[in-house]
């Protein structure tokens, strides 16, 4: 459920939308997401899959699965490197990756010892996150959810969001909230949007929020959630062509208080 950018972007976001890099731009997705190359250049054009993901009459399932269906895998398959910074020092436990794109941060979450559930609402995009986790050689439990209907049961102890954003209208800062429920004590939420649009994406007149503002957006009480981070970091993007440019990434971490 991605954007497109998204969730499914550099590879994620799709679950409800989510831009976790599809198509090398920003929209619901890392390579999660749709459109747009989280720092994984995608291996498809920006054009492909787009008139699915903006066609009103379609509903969220059919939109996603259009992005994906129609062509070969986009992303690269690597891993989020801001998922890498912050869970790589962590104790694997269980893991949420919402809006799962095609796969690359479940499989990569998998082969560090995580007990990971991979989430989306494109059917394609599942079948692909478990053509990547067979291709390591690891286990991923995959899910089906449109997000603003369901979630998977918890607890866990660590919430992926990457690029989980979508053209899809949608309850984004809902659907977060009952995610940060389902932490265990201890359980942290990783947030990661896009904070700019590259060139080459169709999404560059959008505005985008700070990342002090998705923070707020997210409403969690103090009382039990614990902010370890919010930030706005620089990174370099590779375009669907080959273009590269610099993107600025919208980054929360938040611990659910023991």
């Amino acid at each position: 459920m991605s954007g497109p950018e998204h969730g499914h972007g550099t590879e994620h976001g799709h679950g409800h939308g989510g831009d976790h890099g599809h198509g090398g731009d920003h929209g619901h997705g890392g390579d999660h997401g749709h459109g747009g190359d989280h720092g994984q250049r995608s291996t498809g054009t920006g054009d492909v899959g787009r008139a699915a993901l903006e066609d009103a009459s379609l509903g969220v399932e059919e939109r996603w699965e259009g992005f994906y269906r129609d062509r070969g895998r986009i992303w690269s398959g690597r891993p989020n490197a801001l998922l890498v910074e912050v869970a790589g020092p962590l104790a694997p436990g269980r893991a949420l990756d919402l809006g799962c794109g095609e796969g690359g941060d479940s499989a990569w979450l998998a082969s560090r010892g995580w007990a990971t559930t991979a989430v989306d609402v494109a059917p394609t995009a599942l079948a692909r996150t478990r053509e990547a986790a067979a291709a390591a050689g690891v286990e991923v439990t995959t899910e089906q959810h449109d997000l603003e209907q369901s979630l998977p049961s918890g607890p866990f102890d660590l919430v992926s969001a990457f690029f989980l954003q979508s053209p899809v209208d949608w309850d984004r800062a809902a659907v977060l909230r009952r995610a940060a429920g389902l932490l265990a004590p201890g359980g942290v939420l990783l947030l990661v949007d896009h904070g700019s649009a590259p060139s080459w994406s169709w999404h560059g007149d959008h505005a985008f929020p700070t990342a002090a503002e998705l923070h707020a957006g997210l409403a969690l009480p103090e009382e039990d959630f614990e902010t370890l981070r919010v930030d706005a970091p620089h990174r370099e993007a590779v375009g669907p062509q080959g273009q590269v440019g610099e993107v600025t990434d919208l980054v929360v971490l938040v611990r659910r208080r023991a």
